[in-house]
């Protein structure tokens, strides 16, 4: 096979549709629009969603369309068994907890949650706590401490 011998698949290229060429294109006179009324004019046609002047789907079913809280907190959240990399006793902050790449970074308020067993005692200094977490890390031996502003929306 040479170069020059390539050829496209049969079928794969279509040659345009040029509208508005003459009648014998098969495409003249109103091109492809049918008679008068709106689709037909230039910039014509409804908005999506448009029909005809009934209360359209969208508004008829509100508990569809959601909505966003604007004052949801986002918090980075770290379960109980990754702290058991740390000493028992030692101090466990926001700084540490992003040196160890437990959290990506320190954009959002760090919250401690109840996955897994903690086996030491460690003292937690972070933004917000499970209440099972607190539980769990007091069981331990643990104290637990809430540092900087949470409750800051993002």
């Amino acid at each position: 096979m040479r170069l020059n011998e390539l050829s496209p698949a049969p079928g794969s290229r279509r040659k345009r549709k040029r509208v508005g060429r003459g009648d014998g294109s098969g495409h003249g006179t109103y091109s492809g629009r049918g008679c008068k009324g709106q689709k037909s004019r230039s910039g014509g046609g409804v908005r999506p969603g448009f029909e005809g002047g009934q209360l359209s789907l969208i508004q008829r079913l509100p508990r569809k369309r959601g909505f966003t809280n604007i004052f949801r907190i986002e918090y980075s959240v770290v379960n109980l068994d990754k702290l058991n990399t740390f000493d028992p006793g030692s101090e466990v902050t926001p700084e540490e907890l992003l040196a160890r790449g437990m959290v990506k970074s320190l954009r959002y308020p760090i919250k401690i949650l109840a996955g897994g067993n903690l086996d030491r005692p460690l003292v937690v200094k972070v933004n917000k706590f499970s209440a099972a977490a607190k539980a769990r890390i007091e069981a331990a031996g643990g104290k637990v401490e809430e540092v900087g502003d949470a409750g800051k929306a993002n």
